[in-house]
Order: structure tokens, then sequence, then C-alpha cells
């Protein structure tokens, strides 16, 4: 799978005892080790028992939760049988999902496909796909507690702003191979990146132990984690991956969930909730409605519509704000092409090419006042609706897109290709960003420079809406 690196929407040494107390590793990987000592620990523990010791431990039984699974302490052993101190302490503070007053969110890990993941919701996606799968009746809130919750709540607590500011933001990592603290890169809604992937990641999860063959038993919770997070690609295009890996969450959640009245289901989950809470009088607010409608347009557009998954991300820390961005007049009418000769090629795993993706990110923050993100999905530069600064100031009217290789001679895989040409595309013009008769131009047409590479420009030529430029007038 070749990575592809989008410069677009700003929303804005593992401890092998894993358990660094105070100062632990938020990764994915840490996080399956702790599960696997517990595992170890308690061998004739069900995956379903110990999901729910993981629930209690990090109090996470509000009355949604509990009106779907039922109390965690109902079963045979109390919680610090099971944990040990420190093993506690660490699940704690991996689960427990807030925001603190700088800006760091908490609860969420770094997986290995570069995004960021919120815990909890995918921890209960997991639960409700092995209670339906013991007692043999349909995942019964399986939506509303992932996703529709948060989604909703955050829709109307921010429905005086934007449908696109309600939603988000990312943030970025403090450390690419020792990630520890993550910082949002604005003001944070009820529904950050990390819960909604974690929500996207626990409806994949739940409902593929729901549905196992009646004949077949659910694995340990540490080898489903690992199959999900840990799938090695070994070189295969992501696009004939036909098993359900962290990597392709948003159009197999898509799949699994989009035949929902999304809509409807938020809405039912809202009025749940205030009934659960005694806080009917909220849904006499005239705007709930249309709050969840445009928000659940945006939540579809953002997640399910644009499916730009490329494996390698660029995960730094903030390091820099330089300068006043230049605000843009959208729709724009150019769509750049780029690609990056360091790294040379496609990366398959998280890691692997990360020193090198380190020193060209460090070099576009520093020279060119970029700003990072940790979606995993888009290279975060300044966003939609700001000038960018990498082809010297002859782009003020369009933005740019950058393949991960070196395309002198090869071409990305078709995967790729159709990510850029027809998702990304049809994002931009859908969203109002692009205008629907764009122009498509390389870099080697703006400046100096072999950019894309001689066989992507080759093929970019050949697109719809590729546009010749006379570049005498530079």
């Amino acid at each position: 799978m070749t990575t592809v690196v989008l410069w677009l929407f700003i929303v804005a040494g593992t401890c092998h005892s894993v358990l660094c107390s105070e100062d632990h590793l938020r990764d994915m990987d840490s996080f399956i080790s702790a599960i696997e000592q517990a595992e170890d620990s308690n061998p004739d523990l069900s995956p379903l028992a110990l999901v729910r010791r993981l629930r209690r431990t990090a109090g996470h039984e509000d009355p949604l939760t509990l009106h779907f699974l039922g109390a965690s302490n109902n079963i045979s052993h109390t919680h610090t049988s099971v944990f040990n101190t420190t093993l506690f302490g660490f699940f704690d503070k991996a689960i427990h999902h807030f925001v603190t007053d700088r800006g760091e969110e908490r609860g969420v890990v770094l997986t290995q496909d570069g995004t960021t993941v919120a815990i909890a919701p995918m921890l209960l996606g997991i639960e409700v796909g092995l209670k339906a799968k013991l007692e043999g009746t349909p995942p019964l809130g399986m939506f509303p507690l992932t996703l529709a919750k948060n989604l909703g709540l955050s829709f109307l607590s921010l429905q005086d702003f934007p449908p696109a500011q309600r939603l988000g933001p990312d943030g970025c990592w403090d450390n690419l191979t020792n990630p520890r603290v993550f910082k949002l890169s604005r003001v944070p809604t009820l529904a950050t990146d990390a819960l909604v992937n974690g929500g996207m990641d626990g409806s994949i999860l739940g409902m593929d132990l729901a549905t196992l063959a009646p004949s077949e038993q659910p694995g340990k919770l540490s080898e489903v984690l690992k199959g999900y997070y840990s799938h090695v690609l070994e070189g295969q295009d992501l696009g004939v991956v036909s098993s359900h890996v962290s990597p392709k969450r948003r159009e197999i959640s898509q799949a699994l969930l989009g035949t929902l009245d999304t809509q409807r289901q938020v809405m039912e989950t809202l009025y749940l909730v205030w009934r659960l809470e005694d806080t009917q009088w909220i849904a006499k607010d005239t705007g709930v409605e249309k709050a969840v409608r445009d928000g659940m347009l945006e939540f579809i557009h953002r997640y399910w519509g644009e499916l730009i998954e490329p494996v390698e991300p660029l995960v730094q820390p903030l390091l820099s704000r330089l300068g006043s961005p230049f605000p843009l007049a959208l729709p724009l009418p150019f769509l750049y092409i780029h690609h990056t000769y360091e790294p040379d090629r496609p990366c398959h795993s998280f890691r692997q090419c990360s020193r090198s993706m380190s020193a060209m990110q460090r070099f576009h923050q520093e020279d060119n006042g970029w700003l990072c993100g940790s979606d995993g999905y888009i290279y975060e530069g300044r966003g939609w609706h700001h000038l960018g600064t990498h082809t010297r100031g002859q782009n003020p009217y369009g933005y740019g897109v950058a393949f991960i290789g070196n395309y002198s001679s090869s071409l990305p895989s078709p995967y790729t290709l159709d990510l850029v040409r027809q998702h990304l595309a049809k994002c931009a013009v859908d969203g109002g960003r692009l205008q629907a008769n764009f122009t498509l131009h390389g870099h080697r047409q703006l400046v100096d420079t072999s950019c894309p590479g001689d066989a992507l420009y080759s093929e970019i030529r050949g697109w719809e809406h590729f546009g010749v430029r006379d570049c005498s007038v530079l």
C-alpha cells in the first residue's frame, strides 16, 4: 500500500513491565501487553469477564452503559483480585477518557496505523459483542454506546457553531516511538477524533464477535486486539486486504453501520439518555433535531465520505505556528500533485520509516510553518482554509496532495491512485473546498523541480482535470 499524504484539513523503549505508572507509554502495543499480563495471571477469566473488569476499573458505569450492559460488579471476583496494584493503575489511566486544562487528551493511545484511539468506546463495543455472542441475542446498544451518545451530545453542546466545528479536533503526540502526551490542536468538542476512531473500532470488533459462527468461540481479548491493530501488510496493497484491520476502519464501519438511519439512532440515543438521567426537558429545545441532522451530515462526510487511508502517518510534536496563515477564498480552482523522495518507498508499518518522515516533517514545519497532525489518514498542513507555502507562493489558489515514495520510474498502487483521483477530489468538490471544474497540475508545473516524478507525472497527465501551464511565466 502506497501512503498518501494530504496537506489538508486542520480541525486543529517500551516498559516491558509496560506499566510505567505515572509516565506509562500510551500506545496500543503497551495496552495489549498489559491485557496479556492480566490474562496470564487469570487463565480462567473469560474475555467478557475481563472486559467488564476493565470497564469497572475505569469507572465507566453511566446510566446508558448500565441500561445496555448491566453493572460490571455482578461477577464472582472483586477487581482487586484480578488486577494487582500496578495493573489497576495502568488500566485506570489508559481507559479513563478526559481532556486536561492544558489541552492534553487522556485515555487515548497511538496505534500502529498512526491513528489516536480512545480505549473506552472501543472496549464498550467489544463488550456489547461478547455479551450478544454469549446470550445469543442481537448486539443491542452497539451504536449508542460506541458513537451515538458522544456524537449527539457534541452536536448539541456546539449547536451555535458551524457543523464542521462540532467534531474533533485531532492533535499531536510528543514522540513517535515513545508516546506519552497527546495534545489537541484546539479546544476540544465532546467527540474528539480519538473518541470517534475508538467508537468505529469498537463497533467493528464488537460486530465481528457478535456474528461469530455458533460453533466458534471468541479468542482471548489480547488476540482480538492484535488481529485488528497489529496486522502486517508484508508488501500487500491495503486495497486487497479483506480482513478487518484498523487502517480500513472508515470503510468497514461505514459498511457495518451505514445502512442504519444514523440520524434517527442518535436522536433515540439522546432521548434514552435524557430519560435515564431524568432530564427530558432538554428534548424541548427546538434546535435539537437540526443540530443532530447537520452534525450527522458532517460526520458522514468527514469519516465515511473521505476514505483516504494511507498506512504511514506523520505524527510529531506541534513544533511551531510560524507566521499568520493567509485565508483562502473557497472553493479553489486548482489541485497540485507532489511526491516525496524521502522515504523513497511506501511504508507498510507505523514506525518503518519514521526517521525519514520525522526529518521531512521537521523541515516543513520549521521552514514553512506547517502544522502537524496525528490522524494517520492525512498530513495536516495549514488546512483547507489557509495558504500553504510549499510551492514558493505559486499556489494561492489550490491544494497540494503528496504521494509518499519516489515515483520517477514507478507508480503508486492503483488503490492509492484511486483514493486521490476519485475519493479525495469528490470529497473536496462536495465539501465546497474545490471547484467542480478544478484544474490539476503537477508540482513541476509551478516550480523548477522533477516532482512528482516522471512516471507519476505521466500518469496524471491522462486524468480528466489535468491542465497545461506555461512555466515561462514563473
